[in-house]
Protein backbone atom coordinates (compact mmCIF):
# COMPACT_ATOMS: atom_id res chain seq x y z
CA UNK A 1 0.00 0.00 0.00
CA UNK A 2 1.19 3.47 -1.08
CA UNK A 3 0.79 6.35 1.17
CA UNK A 4 -1.92 8.05 -1.55
CA UNK A 5 -3.52 5.11 -0.99
CA UNK A 6 -3.37 4.89 2.73
CA UNK A 7 -4.68 8.67 2.61
CA UNK A 8 -7.81 7.55 0.88
CA UNK A 9 -8.54 4.33 3.26
CA UNK A 10 -8.33 6.37 6.48
CA UNK A 11 -9.73 9.14 5.01
CA UNK A 12 -6.60 11.51 5.80
CA UNK A 13 -5.10 14.52 3.30
CA UNK A 14 -1.96 16.21 3.94
CA UNK A 15 -1.24 18.42 6.22
CA UNK A 16 -3.91 16.38 8.65
CA UNK A 17 -2.89 16.03 12.53
CA UNK A 18 -2.93 12.57 13.19
CA UNK A 19 -1.34 10.00 15.75
CA UNK A 20 0.06 7.26 14.75
CA UNK A 21 1.03 4.28 16.64
CA UNK A 22 2.98 1.36 15.51
CA UNK A 23 2.96 -1.69 18.41
CA UNK A 24 4.24 0.46 21.62
CA UNK A 25 5.63 3.20 20.20
CA UNK A 26 2.90 6.64 19.31
CA UNK A 27 3.84 9.72 16.93
CA UNK A 28 1.49 12.49 16.42
CA UNK A 29 2.27 15.10 13.82
CA UNK A 30 0.80 16.48 10.50
CA UNK A 31 1.30 14.23 7.33
CA UNK A 32 3.35 15.45 4.79
CA UNK A 33 3.19 14.04 1.21
CA UNK A 34 5.69 11.58 -0.22
CA UNK A 35 8.23 10.95 -3.21
CA UNK A 36 7.69 8.66 -5.96
CA UNK A 37 10.89 6.80 -4.11
CA UNK A 38 9.58 6.89 -1.02
CA UNK A 39 6.13 6.30 -1.41
CA UNK A 40 5.32 3.51 0.48
CA UNK A 41 6.47 5.40 3.32
CA UNK A 42 4.14 7.39 5.76
CA UNK A 43 6.07 11.13 6.38
CA UNK A 44 5.07 13.16 9.54
CA UNK A 45 6.35 16.82 10.92
CA UNK A 46 6.73 16.25 14.38
CA UNK A 47 5.40 18.75 17.26
CA UNK A 48 9.34 18.66 17.74
CA UNK A 49 10.13 20.11 14.33
CA UNK A 50 11.59 16.94 12.80
CA UNK A 51 10.37 14.84 10.91
CA UNK A 52 9.57 10.76 10.76
CA UNK A 53 8.83 7.98 7.86
CA UNK A 54 6.91 5.19 8.42
CA UNK A 55 7.06 2.00 6.63
CA UNK A 56 3.46 1.77 5.92
CA UNK A 57 1.76 -1.76 7.52
CA UNK A 58 -1.27 -3.25 8.56
CA UNK A 59 -0.61 -2.81 11.69
CA UNK A 60 -0.24 0.92 11.94
CA UNK A 61 -2.92 2.28 13.50
CA UNK A 62 -4.32 5.81 12.59
CA UNK A 63 -5.95 8.67 15.35
CA UNK A 64 -7.28 11.46 13.49
CA UNK A 65 -6.61 14.50 15.55
CA UNK A 66 -8.54 17.58 15.16
CA UNK A 67 -6.96 20.76 12.88
CA UNK A 68 -4.47 21.05 9.82
CA UNK A 69 -0.97 22.17 9.88
CA UNK A 70 -0.66 24.46 7.00
CA UNK A 71 1.71 27.64 6.73
CA UNK A 72 0.05 31.20 6.03
CA UNK A 73 1.79 34.54 5.60
CA UNK A 74 2.60 35.96 9.16
CA UNK A 75 0.19 38.58 10.51
CA UNK A 76 2.17 41.51 10.16
CA UNK A 77 1.70 45.34 11.86
CA UNK A 78 3.49 48.60 11.18
CA UNK A 79 6.39 49.29 13.46
CA UNK A 80 5.48 52.92 15.15
CA UNK A 81 8.57 54.86 15.98
CA UNK A 82 8.86 56.18 19.77
CA UNK A 83 10.67 59.34 20.52
CA UNK A 84 13.08 59.53 22.54
CA UNK A 85 14.38 55.74 21.85
CA UNK A 86 17.65 54.72 20.05
CA UNK A 87 17.48 53.60 16.52
CA UNK A 88 18.66 49.99 15.60
CA UNK A 89 18.65 49.01 12.00
CA UNK A 90 17.86 45.54 10.84
CA UNK A 91 19.37 44.09 7.51
CA UNK A 92 17.32 41.29 5.92
CA UNK A 93 19.11 38.66 3.78
CA UNK A 94 17.21 35.19 4.66
CA UNK A 95 17.98 32.09 6.34
CA UNK A 96 16.75 30.24 9.12
CA UNK A 97 16.65 33.28 11.56
CA UNK A 98 13.84 34.32 8.72
CA UNK A 99 12.00 31.42 7.96
CA UNK A 100 8.95 28.61 8.28
CA UNK A 101 8.75 25.00 8.24
CA UNK A 102 6.31 24.61 4.97
CA UNK A 103 3.92 21.62 6.23
CA UNK A 104 3.17 20.90 3.02
CA UNK A 105 6.58 20.06 2.03
CA UNK A 106 8.68 19.36 5.36
CA UNK A 107 11.31 21.87 4.18
CA UNK A 108 12.10 25.69 5.75
CA UNK A 109 11.47 27.71 3.34
CA UNK A 110 12.99 31.94 3.55
CA UNK A 111 9.33 33.39 2.65
CA UNK A 112 9.48 36.11 5.09
CA UNK A 113 10.13 40.00 4.57
CA UNK A 114 11.61 42.40 6.71
CA UNK A 115 8.14 43.42 8.64
CA UNK A 116 7.64 39.79 9.23
CA UNK A 117 11.08 39.64 10.96
CA UNK A 118 9.82 43.01 13.17
CA UNK A 119 6.36 41.50 13.99
CA UNK A 120 7.67 38.48 15.21
CA UNK A 121 9.58 39.80 17.74
CA UNK A 122 7.66 42.25 19.48
CA UNK A 123 10.04 42.47 22.60
CA UNK A 124 13.09 43.93 20.20
CA UNK A 125 10.21 46.96 19.18
CA UNK A 126 9.94 47.56 22.92
CA UNK A 127 13.23 49.02 23.41
CA UNK A 128 13.93 50.90 20.50
CA UNK A 129 13.09 52.03 17.13
CA UNK A 130 13.46 50.07 14.43
CA UNK A 131 14.18 50.78 10.86
CA UNK A 132 14.65 47.78 8.19
CA UNK A 133 15.79 47.04 4.40
CA UNK A 134 15.02 43.94 2.79
CA UNK A 135 18.17 43.08 0.75
CA UNK A 136 17.42 39.54 -0.74
CA UNK A 137 15.76 35.65 0.36
CA UNK A 138 17.99 33.79 0.18
CA UNK A 139 20.09 30.43 1.43
CA UNK A 140 23.61 31.90 2.64
CA UNK A 141 25.42 29.02 0.59
CA UNK A 142 24.26 30.77 -2.27
CA UNK A 143 26.39 34.20 -0.97
CA UNK A 144 28.88 35.37 -3.72
CA UNK A 145 30.96 38.69 -3.32
CA UNK A 146 28.76 40.76 -4.75
CA UNK A 147 26.51 40.70 -1.93
CA UNK A 148 29.16 41.63 0.44
CA UNK A 149 29.18 44.49 -1.08
CA UNK A 150 25.62 45.16 -1.31
CA UNK A 151 25.52 44.71 2.77
CA UNK A 152 28.35 47.40 2.69
CA UNK A 153 26.33 50.03 1.16
CA UNK A 154 23.08 49.23 2.91
CA UNK A 155 25.18 49.56 6.15
CA UNK A 156 27.05 52.78 5.04
CA UNK A 157 23.44 54.25 3.76
CA UNK A 158 22.17 53.06 7.72
CA UNK A 159 25.25 54.66 9.37
CA UNK A 160 24.53 58.46 7.75
CA UNK A 161 20.79 57.71 9.46
CA UNK A 162 22.64 57.39 12.81
CA UNK A 163 21.53 53.90 13.69
CA UNK A 164 22.95 53.04 16.95
CA UNK A 165 23.71 49.52 15.70
CA UNK A 166 22.90 46.80 12.78
CA UNK A 167 21.46 43.81 12.91
CA UNK A 168 22.28 41.88 9.81
CA UNK A 169 19.56 38.20 9.38
CA UNK A 170 21.70 35.56 7.93
CA UNK A 171 22.05 31.87 7.29
CA UNK A 172 24.57 30.03 9.79
CA UNK A 173 26.29 27.68 7.09
CA UNK A 174 28.51 30.77 5.42
CA UNK A 175 27.70 33.38 8.15
CA UNK A 176 31.20 33.42 9.48
CA UNK A 177 32.24 33.85 5.51
CA UNK A 178 30.08 37.19 5.64
CA UNK A 179 31.69 38.36 8.99
CA UNK A 180 34.45 38.33 8.07
CA UNK A 181 34.28 39.78 4.81
CA UNK A 182 32.40 42.85 6.31
CA UNK A 183 35.03 42.75 9.03
CA UNK A 184 37.54 43.78 6.29
CA UNK A 185 35.46 45.90 4.38
CA UNK A 186 34.11 48.36 7.11
CA UNK A 187 37.34 49.80 7.69
CA UNK A 188 36.98 51.84 11.33
CA UNK A 189 32.74 51.15 11.20
CA UNK A 190 31.85 53.78 13.71
CA UNK A 191 28.89 51.44 15.23
CA UNK A 192 28.33 47.57 15.96
CA UNK A 193 27.55 45.49 13.06
CA UNK A 194 25.81 42.61 14.38
CA UNK A 195 25.29 39.25 12.35
CA UNK A 196 22.76 36.89 13.62
CA UNK A 197 21.48 33.72 12.08
CA UNK A 198 19.36 30.94 14.21
CA UNK A 199 19.71 27.40 13.64
CA UNK A 200 15.88 26.08 14.09
CA UNK A 201 13.21 28.41 12.08
CA UNK A 202 11.18 30.66 14.06
CA UNK A 203 7.95 28.58 14.37
CA UNK A 204 9.69 26.11 16.39
CA UNK A 205 9.45 25.72 20.16
CA UNK A 206 13.13 25.24 20.12
CA UNK A 207 13.78 28.10 18.02
CA UNK A 208 16.90 30.53 18.82
CA UNK A 209 16.03 33.07 16.69
CA UNK A 210 14.26 35.40 19.38
CA UNK A 211 16.70 34.96 22.10
CA UNK A 212 19.88 35.72 19.37
CA UNK A 213 17.94 38.44 18.20
CA UNK A 214 17.30 39.74 21.72
CA UNK A 215 20.53 39.91 23.08
CA UNK A 216 21.91 41.51 19.76
CA UNK A 217 19.59 44.39 20.61
CA UNK A 218 20.73 44.55 24.16
CA UNK A 219 24.60 44.52 23.32
CA UNK A 220 24.42 47.41 21.14
CA UNK A 221 21.91 49.36 22.68
CA UNK A 222 24.24 49.02 26.40
CA UNK A 223 27.69 48.90 25.60
CA UNK A 224 30.25 51.33 23.71
CA UNK A 225 31.42 48.73 21.33
CA UNK A 226 31.74 49.30 17.75
CA UNK A 227 32.65 46.87 14.84
CA UNK A 228 31.72 43.55 13.11
CA UNK A 229 30.69 40.64 15.55
CA UNK A 230 28.51 37.06 15.50
CA UNK A 231 25.67 37.21 17.99
CA UNK A 232 24.63 33.80 18.48
CA UNK A 233 23.96 31.37 21.27
CA UNK A 234 26.99 30.54 23.73
CA UNK A 235 25.45 27.11 24.86
CA UNK A 236 22.63 24.76 23.74
CA UNK A 237 20.76 25.80 26.79
CA UNK A 238 18.74 29.41 26.78
CA UNK A 239 21.11 31.33 29.06
CA UNK A 240 23.26 33.43 27.34
CA UNK A 241 24.63 34.74 24.27
CA UNK A 242 28.04 34.79 22.92
CA UNK A 243 29.64 38.03 21.14
CA UNK A 244 32.42 36.89 18.62
CA UNK A 245 34.62 38.91 16.58
CA UNK A 246 33.33 38.67 12.78
CA UNK A 247 36.96 37.12 11.79
CA UNK A 248 37.21 34.26 14.60
CA UNK A 249 33.83 32.97 14.36
CA UNK A 250 33.27 29.63 12.53
CA UNK A 251 30.05 27.50 12.66
CA UNK A 252 31.35 24.08 14.59
CA UNK A 253 28.02 21.96 14.19
CA UNK A 254 25.46 21.18 11.54
CA UNK A 255 22.27 21.96 13.46
CA UNK A 256 23.14 22.48 17.50
CA UNK A 257 22.28 26.22 18.84
CA UNK A 258 25.82 26.65 19.97
CA UNK A 259 27.22 26.06 16.51
CA UNK A 260 29.26 29.01 16.48
CA UNK A 261 32.57 29.27 18.55
CA UNK A 262 35.00 31.53 19.11
CA UNK A 263 38.55 29.82 16.95
CA UNK A 264 42.02 30.40 18.87
CA UNK A 265 39.91 33.22 20.39
CA UNK A 266 37.42 34.03 23.62
CA UNK A 267 33.96 35.57 22.92
CA UNK A 268 34.16 39.68 23.15
CA UNK A 269 31.15 39.21 25.26
CA UNK A 270 28.73 37.49 27.05
CA UNK A 271 25.04 38.34 27.09
CA UNK A 272 22.66 36.80 29.98
CA UNK A 273 18.82 36.25 27.93
CA UNK A 274 16.98 36.40 31.60
CA UNK A 275 18.62 39.25 32.98
CA UNK A 276 20.45 40.96 30.39
CA UNK A 277 23.34 41.58 32.19
CA UNK A 278 26.54 41.68 30.22
CA UNK A 279 29.95 40.62 30.59
CA UNK A 280 33.19 41.49 28.40
CA UNK A 281 35.90 38.95 28.19
CA UNK A 282 38.19 40.92 26.26
CA UNK A 283 39.30 44.56 26.62
CA UNK A 284 40.81 45.04 23.52
CA UNK A 285 38.04 45.59 21.40
CA UNK A 286 37.12 48.56 19.27
CA UNK A 287 34.74 51.09 20.64
CA UNK A 288 32.56 53.76 19.18
CA UNK A 289 33.39 57.40 18.81
CA UNK A 290 37.45 56.47 17.99
CA UNK A 291 37.49 59.33 16.31
CA UNK A 292 39.04 57.80 13.08
CA UNK A 293 37.57 58.10 9.44
CA UNK A 294 35.10 54.98 8.70
CA UNK A 295 35.57 53.76 5.20
CA UNK A 296 34.15 50.98 2.59
CA UNK A 297 36.60 49.39 1.01
CA UNK A 298 34.89 46.59 -1.00
CA UNK A 299 36.76 45.37 -3.85
CA UNK A 300 36.89 41.14 -3.77
CA UNK A 301 39.08 39.17 -6.05
CA UNK A 302 37.05 37.08 -7.62
CA UNK A 303 39.38 34.11 -8.68
CA UNK A 304 40.31 33.11 -5.25
CA UNK A 305 39.92 29.25 -3.73
CA UNK A 306 40.67 27.12 -1.00
CA UNK A 307 42.57 23.32 -1.53
CA UNK A 308 42.15 21.20 0.96
CA UNK A 309 44.99 18.50 1.42
CA UNK A 310 44.16 15.41 1.95
CA UNK A 311 45.95 11.85 0.99
CA UNK A 312 46.33 10.27 -2.94
CA UNK A 313 46.80 13.63 -4.47
CA UNK A 314 47.28 14.55 -8.34
CA UNK A 315 49.66 17.18 -9.99
CA UNK A 316 46.45 18.27 -11.44
CA UNK A 317 44.79 19.60 -8.16
CA UNK A 318 47.14 22.25 -8.14
CA UNK A 319 47.88 22.80 -11.67
CA UNK A 320 44.07 23.67 -12.66
CA UNK A 321 44.27 27.34 -10.35
CA UNK A 322 47.33 28.36 -11.97
CA UNK A 323 45.95 27.24 -15.43
CA UNK A 324 42.45 28.81 -14.96
CA UNK A 325 43.59 32.13 -14.26
CA UNK A 326 43.19 32.26 -10.36
CA UNK A 327 45.21 34.92 -8.60
CA UNK A 328 45.20 33.23 -5.23
CA UNK A 329 44.61 30.01 -3.27
CA UNK A 330 44.12 28.99 0.52
CA UNK A 331 45.58 26.01 1.44
CA UNK A 332 44.60 23.88 4.02
CA UNK A 333 47.27 22.33 4.65
CA UNK A 334 47.78 19.53 7.24
CA UNK A 335 49.18 19.62 10.92
CA UNK A 336 51.38 22.60 11.01
CA UNK A 337 50.09 23.57 7.72
CA UNK A 338 52.43 20.74 5.52
CA UNK A 339 51.63 19.29 2.06
CA UNK A 340 52.41 16.12 0.39
CA UNK A 341 55.61 16.50 -1.67
CA UNK A 342 57.64 14.40 -0.45
CA UNK A 343 59.04 10.53 -1.84
CA UNK A 344 59.58 7.95 0.53
CA UNK A 345 58.82 4.98 -1.79
CA UNK A 346 57.73 3.87 -5.23
CA UNK A 347 54.01 3.95 -4.15
CA UNK A 348 54.56 7.61 -3.53
CA UNK A 349 56.94 8.98 -6.73
CA UNK A 350 53.94 11.23 -8.11
CA UNK A 351 54.75 13.19 -5.17
CA UNK A 352 57.83 14.53 -7.22
CA UNK A 353 55.53 15.99 -9.96
CA UNK A 354 53.13 17.05 -7.09
CA UNK A 355 55.83 19.11 -6.12
CA UNK A 356 56.57 20.93 -8.95
CA UNK A 357 52.97 21.66 -9.63
CA UNK A 358 52.87 23.49 -5.91
CA UNK A 359 56.32 25.55 -7.05
CA UNK A 360 54.58 26.59 -10.16
CA UNK A 361 51.43 27.57 -8.20
CA UNK A 362 53.33 29.87 -6.05
CA UNK A 363 54.83 31.29 -8.83
CA UNK A 364 51.58 32.49 -10.48
CA UNK A 365 49.70 32.86 -7.45
CA UNK A 366 49.38 34.15 -3.92
CA UNK A 367 49.15 31.01 -2.02
CA UNK A 368 49.03 30.87 1.54
CA UNK A 369 48.75 28.19 4.16
CA UNK A 370 46.14 27.82 7.09
CA UNK A 371 45.55 24.30 8.97
CA UNK A 372 42.70 21.97 8.98
CA UNK A 373 42.94 21.14 12.80
CA UNK A 374 40.66 24.53 13.14
CA UNK A 375 42.14 25.46 16.51
CA UNK A 376 46.17 26.00 16.62
CA UNK A 377 48.28 27.98 14.02
CA UNK A 378 50.29 26.85 11.39
CA UNK A 379 54.13 26.54 12.20
CA UNK A 380 56.29 26.15 8.84
CA UNK A 381 59.68 26.42 10.53
CA UNK A 382 59.11 23.21 13.16
CA UNK A 383 59.57 20.27 10.71
CA UNK A 384 61.18 20.27 7.38
CA UNK A 385 58.67 19.23 5.35
CA UNK A 386 57.19 22.85 6.45
CA UNK A 387 60.33 25.09 5.55
CA UNK A 388 60.18 23.68 2.02
CA UNK A 389 56.63 24.39 1.52
CA UNK A 390 57.75 28.39 2.86
CA UNK A 391 60.65 27.53 0.41
CA UNK A 392 58.65 27.24 -2.67
CA UNK A 393 56.72 30.95 -1.54
CA UNK A 394 53.58 29.32 0.00
CA UNK A 395 53.11 32.06 3.14
CA UNK A 396 51.72 30.81 6.36
CA UNK A 397 48.51 32.42 7.75
CA UNK A 398 49.18 32.35 11.43
CA UNK A 399 45.78 31.21 13.61
CA UNK A 400 44.02 32.06 11.26
CA UNK A 401 40.90 30.40 9.95
CA UNK A 402 40.31 28.67 6.84
CA UNK A 403 37.39 30.81 5.96
CA UNK A 404 38.83 33.85 7.33
CA UNK A 405 42.05 33.78 4.92
CA UNK A 406 40.09 32.88 2.39
CA UNK A 407 38.38 36.27 2.56
CA UNK A 408 40.96 38.36 3.75
CA UNK A 409 43.03 37.02 0.76
CA UNK A 410 40.13 37.72 -1.25
CA UNK A 411 40.15 41.30 -0.22
CA UNK A 412 43.75 42.09 -0.21
CA UNK A 413 44.44 40.84 -3.76
CA UNK A 414 41.07 43.22 -4.52
CA UNK A 415 42.90 46.53 -2.72
CA UNK A 416 46.30 46.18 -3.26
CA UNK A 417 49.14 45.26 -5.20
CA UNK A 418 50.27 41.62 -5.39
CA UNK A 419 53.21 42.54 -3.65
CA UNK A 420 51.68 44.49 -0.87
CA UNK A 421 49.01 41.89 -0.40
CA UNK A 422 51.90 39.46 0.37
CA UNK A 423 53.08 41.45 3.70
CA UNK A 424 49.41 42.00 4.89
CA UNK A 425 48.46 38.60 4.59
CA UNK A 426 49.92 37.32 7.82
CA UNK A 427 49.64 41.20 10.07
CA UNK A 428 46.42 41.71 12.11
CA UNK A 429 44.50 44.24 10.52
CA UNK A 430 40.56 43.56 12.35
CA UNK A 431 41.45 40.83 15.17
CA UNK A 432 42.05 37.82 12.37
CA UNK A 433 45.84 37.06 14.38
CA UNK A 434 46.27 36.30 17.56
CA UNK A 435 49.84 36.17 18.12
CA UNK A 436 49.98 34.40 21.37
CA UNK A 437 46.81 31.79 21.82
CA UNK A 438 45.53 30.47 25.28
CA UNK A 439 46.01 27.08 26.44
CA UNK A 440 44.47 24.74 24.02
CA UNK A 441 42.32 22.83 25.98
CA UNK A 442 40.39 26.03 26.89
CA UNK A 443 40.24 26.96 23.50
CA UNK A 444 36.77 27.36 22.53
CA UNK A 445 35.18 26.47 25.86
Amino acid sequence: MNWKEFLKKHKLEEGQLVKIIEGKEEYKGSILPSTEEDKEILRLKLNSGYNVGLKITEKLKVEKLEGTQKVGKAKTEKIKQKEGLPTIAILHTGGTIASRVDYKTGAVNTTFDEEDLLTMYPEIAGKCNLVSKHLSNMWSDDMRFEHYKVMAKAIQEMIKKNVKGIIIGHGTDTLHYTSAALSFMLENVPIPVLIVGAQRSSDRGSSDAAMNLDCAAEFILKTDFAGVGVCMHHSSNDDKCSVINGCKARKMHSSRRDAFKAINDTPIALIDYKTKKIDFLKNNYQRRNNGKNFKIKDAMEEKVAILKIHTNMFPEQFEFYYKNGFKGVVIEGTGLGQTPGFVSDEHNKIHAKLWKSLEELCKKCLVVVTTQTIYGRVHQHVYDKGVEVAKLGAIGCEDMTTETAFVKLAWLLGNYKKEEAKKLITQNLRGEINKTLPYEEEIGE
